[in-house]
């Protein structure tokens, strides 16, 4: 089967799992994060993942990608956009938390329920990143003893995923799906 991949521009981002792969003190990487995110130095995110997903992205990066996905919708729909100034002027300063309530939300406008905020364009990644999963460890869980050595298992190319094997490693291990033993021929990665 061949995969085909359409390019996607989506600023840098990271997955809290991945810094919980890199970092052992989970209650560290929160709180630091929490302390980033009050300042205004960066956005978390929940990912549609089906899992409890968290991208998280600078400020910055993520104006830029609103920035991008405002340009791209003048293009078809100049009337649209006076959303994207309203969103920014009145939304972002006032919630920095990852979602927004109805009734948060309607002081501003009138719509219901409850609301998440989200990075433009992320929706082919997020496919990636779940197809991603399940290809690696459906690898994994079929060999013998449902593990192989991190050096090899970086060394593989996954078919159905945008992202590097070693963005999909580091987000299962961070997440616990992974584990990483230590062993005197090098590092095995193993299905925890």
């Amino acid at each position: 089967m061949t995969s085909v991949f359409i390019q996607v521009a989506v600023q840098p981002f990271v997955l809290r799992s991945q810094l919980y792969s890199s970092i052992k003190d989970r209650t560290q990487v929160d709180r630091e994060l929490e302390a980033l995110r009050k300042e205004e130095v960066l956005r978390i995110f929940k990912l549609n993942t089906g899992q409890d997903d968290h991208a998280i992205m600078f400020i910055d990066d993520y104006l830029k990608q609103v920035e991008a996905a405002r340009i791209r919708i003048e293009a078809k729909h100049p009337d649209d956009v006076v959303v994207f100034s309203w969103f920014r002027s009145f939304v972002l300063p006032s919630k920095n938390q990852v979602g927004i309530s109805h009734l948060e939300l309607t002081r501003q406008m009138v719509d219901s329920n409850s609301y998440w905020f989200s990075i433009p364009n992320i929706g082919l990644l997020l496919k990636s990143l779940s197809q991603g999963r399940k290809e690696l460890q459906s690898f994994l869980n079929r060999r013998k003893y449902k593990e192989m050595f991190l050096s090899a298992l970086e060394k593989r190319r996954l078919r159905f995923s945008q992202l590097d094997m070693r963005f999909h490693l580091r987000d299962l291990i961070g997440s616990g799906q992974l584990k990483i033993v230590q062993t005197p021929a090098g590092s095995l990665v193993r299905i925890a």
